[in-house]
C-alpha cells in the first residue's frame, strides 16, 4: 500500500557520516512534472562516497541533501501538461534533467549540460523518499513484466550502455573490463548484448569474479595490489585469444587506467568510467605511439530507452545483481551493508513504500 499523504519519510544526508531519516513535505509539482510514490531505490557507490567524504570532485555537500538516484516509482499525480503518462503507471526514473536549451542539449549531449539537475548531486535532492517529483519526460514507463527493482537498475545499466557505445563495442569485439563491481558487471551485460565475442573481466575479489562468470564473462582474472600494470597486461594477452581492442576501466584507480592502456591493442580504445583521484600518472607516450584513444564518460545520454529494451526483451538479466533488500526504515543498515560489502553485497535495494501484500499500491 502507499504511504499516507502526510507520511513522506525521507533519507537526508546532513554531512559526513550523518545520514538521518526525517519527514519532509510532499512536493508540489509543476505542469510538466509528475508526483511519484517511490518504490525501489538502489544504493550507488556515489551515494556511499558522499556519506563517507561529503564530496565527489567539485560536487561538494554544503547543505542537507536527500540521497538516492537509482530508482523506480508509481505515478501518483500528473502535472497539467503531462500527456505521456497516467496515474498508476510504473516508471523508471532517469535522474538527470538538463536545461534542454543549451548547445549541448540541442546537439543531443545533454549529459554535458552545465545546468543539469541531477538527483543526489549537490545542491540537488535525490529520491530516497516516499514521495518525489520529477520531469515527466525523464520517466520511462515499465512494461508489466518488468519489476520495479529492474526499473531502478536501469540507471547503472545505462552507464554500462553508454560506456560500451563510447568504446564502439560491436559484433566480434574483444573487450577487457577492469573491475567487477556493479558498474563493471552491467558493462559486461551491455557488452554481451552489443555483440562482444570475448570479454575478460578483472577484480581483486574472487566472489565478484564468480558472479561475472555466472553472468557470462568469457574469462576472469584475479588481481593483487602488488602487481604492475605491465605484468598484468601480459597475462591479459596470454588469456585472451586476441589483444582487446576495447578496454573499459570501471575502477577509477591509477593502476587500472594504466593497465587499460598497456593491454589495449594498437589502434584500440580505452574508456574511463570510474572516477578516482583528480590527477593520475598515465603512460601517455605508449598510448600516443600506438594510437590508443582514451575516452571518458559522464553518466549517460539517450541510453535509458536502450537499457529498458535490453531488460524488457530478456537479453539482459539485472536481477542477479540485487543481493540484499531493506526497508527505508533500515537505511543505515542498508548503507553499512553496501559500503562494507557485507554478505557479498553487489547491489543493495531499499524498498520505500510500506509493504502490504494483501493491498497492493493503489491511487
Amino acid at each position: 500500500m502507499a504511504a499516507a499523504l502526510d507520511d513522506n519519510l525521507t533519507a537526508v544526508l546532513h554531512g559526513i557520516e550523518d545520514l538521518r531519516l526525517e519527514q519532509r513535505p510532499i512536493p508540489e509539482i509543476a505542469d510538466d512534472e509528475v508526483l511519484l510514490a517511490m518504490d525501489s531505490v538502489g544504493i550507488c557507490g556515489s551515494d556511499v562516497h558522499y556519506l563517507a567524504h561529503g564530496r565527489i570532485g567539485h560536487f561538494i555537500l554544503t547543505k542537507p541533501m536527500i540521497i538516492g538516484h537509482e530508482a523506480a516509482g508509481v505515478v501518483a499525480k500528473l502535472g497539467k501538461k503531462v500527456t505521456n503518462l497516467k496515474v498508476g503507471d510504473r516508471v523508471a526514473i532517469e535522474p538527470g534533467v538538463p536545461c534542454r536549451y543549451c548547445d549541448h542539449c540541442k546537439q543531443g549531449k545533454y549529459n554535458l549540460c552545465a545546468d543539469m539537475v541531477f538527483c543526489a548531486t549537490p545542491p540537488y535532492d535525490g529520491n530516497l523518499t516516499r514521495y518525489y517529483k520529477h520531469a515527466a519526460d525523464f520517466c520511462f514507463k515499465l512494461p508489466d513484466h518488468v519489476s520495479m527493482e529492474e526499473g531502478a537498475l536501469l540507471e547503472p545499466l545505462s552507464v554500462g550502455v553508454h560506456a560500451c557505445r563510447r568504446g564502439g563495442v560491436g559484433l566480434g569485439s574483444k573487450v577487457l573490463i577492469l573491475g567487477a563491481g556493479p558498474i563493471g558487471l552491467v558493462t559486461l551485460l551491455a557488452a554481451q548484448s552489443m555483440g562482444a565475442s570475448e570479454i575478460l573481466i578483472t577484480d581483486l575479489v574472487q566472489s565478484r569474479l564468480d558472479v561475472a562468470k555466472e553472468l557470462g564473462a568469457t574469462h576472469t582474472l584475479l588481481l593483487s595490489v602488488d602487481q604492475s600494470a605491465e605484468d598484468v597486461s601480459k597475462k591479459v594477452h596470454e588469456i585472451m585469444t586476441e589483444e582487446p581492442n576495447i578496454s573499459i576501466d570501471c575502477c577509477g584507480a591509477e593502476s587500472s587506467a594504466r593497465l587499460a592502456i598497456f593491454a589495449t591493442r594498437s589502434g584500440g580504445v580505452v574508456v574511463i568510467v570510474g572516477m578516482g583521484a583528480p590527477e593520475i600518472k598515465l603512460p601517455l607516450i605508449n598510448a600516443l605511439a600506438r594510437e590508443v584513444d582514451i575516452r571518458g564518460i559522464f553518466r549517460y545520454c539517450n541510453d535509458y530507452s536502450a537499457a529498458l529494451a535490453l531488460v524488457a526483451s530478456g537479453k539482459v538479466n539485472v536481477k542477479r545483481l540485487v543481493t540484499q533488500h531493506f526497508d527505508i526504515t533500515e537505511t543505515d543498515k542498508a548503507f553499512e551493508t553496501s559500503r562494507r560489502g557485507l554478505g557479498g553485497a553487489i547491489k543493495v535495494m531499499i524498498h520505500v513504500q510500506p509493504r502490504d501484500t494483501n493491498n497492493p499500491i493503489k491511487f
